[in-house]
């Protein structure tokens, strides 16, 4: 039987593994950092008619520009932006491969600050980019000095800075954003997959556009919007950094199909996000009771939580998953991600972890509800 070691396969490809956490079918599914509160039923109608529209005229190619959508989005942003101001692909990982595509290549590099999203790396490999991992400040944190040192010592073509940090998520200042984008010569994108979640007060690289026309923000409508299956993610930047990506992306990358389903929910933005307090009740809830039960939640700003204090993360894993609970071993030794789902997937999982016994000195008689 072939091997991918039997083809011909780029040596820069070679002893990849694709990307991918397990796909198994649980009661209780925390692991990828899904929206699991879903589209409310009244949306959900008037996304299923813009569709049902779209669908009468699918004998024709989709609008190239996807001009409505890119007016949809820029409506929601707010921040001055306009359509001029905003690209769209099939999720923000095709956003970021067109922007490797665009201003990576081979002979040149891009810088992220590991532990980060594990899509980078394999991005960066497909297009030929030479990826530099930078180190972080203790418990994940990112200082402008740090950033900015990697920055002068590497003089990357790219810098990808996630914020909030995943897997970690750890929040990231403007002002860290800012160093890194006076130290560096090349493109700076801020991945803002995980915006929704932080502090309602809580300032965007989105202020930060103005006068910065290397820096890209990008976002996505997977998280906040319960919008992972439609693959639809986004970013804001400078007119001409639009102009180059349309060098790169495919003819009539985004179908009918997917703007019309994105323009829907976006017109229902209120009710879209509606459940973000909530997820983030859920989140700080995790944070809370992770602590009472001896781990080391990490501060978050996003739908999830890392811990530490796990003395085997495979076992606790497994043993987890044997409880119909489902999480990510995201490769940090002593550490486990979840997602912060609906109050009961929540208690769920408290409820499973608890029941291990690794900590049992710091756990109370009760889970809080």
């Amino acid at each position: 039987m072939t091997s991918l070691n039997d083809l011909p396969l780029r040596d820069n490809l070679r002893g990849l593994t694709p990307y991918g956490a397990p796909q198994l079918h649980v009661p209780v599914a925390l692991n990828v950092n899904e929206n699991t509160h879903g589209i409310p039923d009244a949306v959900a109608g008037d996304i299923v008619a813009a569709m049902a529209e779209a669908i009468r005229t699918i004998n024709r190619y989709p609008d190239r520009e996807f001009t409505e959508l890119r007016e949809s989005l820029a409506r929601y942003l707010g921040h001055g932006l306009t359509r001029e101001n905003i690209w769209a692909a099939n999720g923000s990982n095709e956003v970021l491969q067109q922007v490797l595509q665009a201003f990576g290549g081979p002979g040149r590099s891009v810088l992220g600050f590991a532990p980060t999203y594990s899509m980078y790396p394999l991005l960066a490999s497909g297009t030929g980019t030479r990826w530099i991992a930078g180190t972080r400040d203790t418990d994940f944190e990112l200082s402008p000095a740090t950033a900015r040192s990697w920055v002068d010592a590497e003089s990357p073509d790219l810098v990808f800075l996630c914020s909030p940090n995943n897997p970690t998520g750890t929040p990231l200042s403007l002002d860290t954003i800012a160093a890194v984008y006076d130290a560096a010569d090349g493109i700076v994108v801020v991945d803002e997959a995980y915006a929704e979640f932080g502090p309602s007060d809580a300032p965007s690289a989105l202020t930060l556009l103005p006068g910065r026309e290397r820096l890209l923000v990008s976002r996505t409508m997977s998280k906040a919007f319960a919008f992972a299956g439609a693959r639809v993610g986004y970013l804001a930047a400078d007119p001409a950094v639009t102009d180059a990506l349309r060098l790169v992306r495919l003819p009539y990358h985004l179908s009918a199909l997917t703007q019309a389903a994105a323009i829907a929910a976006l017109a229902h933005s209120p009710e879209m996000l509606a459940m973000v307090d909530d997820i983030r009740g859920q989140r700080d809830r995790l944070v809370t009771e992770l602590a009472v039960l001896g781990y080391r939640p990490l501060r978050s700003a996003s739908n999830f939580v890392l811990f530490g204090g796990v003395d085997d993360p495979r076992g606790t894993f497994e043993a987890l998953l044997a409880e119909g609970v489902l999480v990510r071993d995201v490769g940090i030794p002593g550490h486990l991600r979840v997602t912060a789902g609906t109050e009961a997937e929540t208690t769920a999982f408290l409820e499973a972890l608890a029941g291990l016994g690794q900590h049992s000195a710091a756990r109370p008689n009760k889970l809080s509800e």
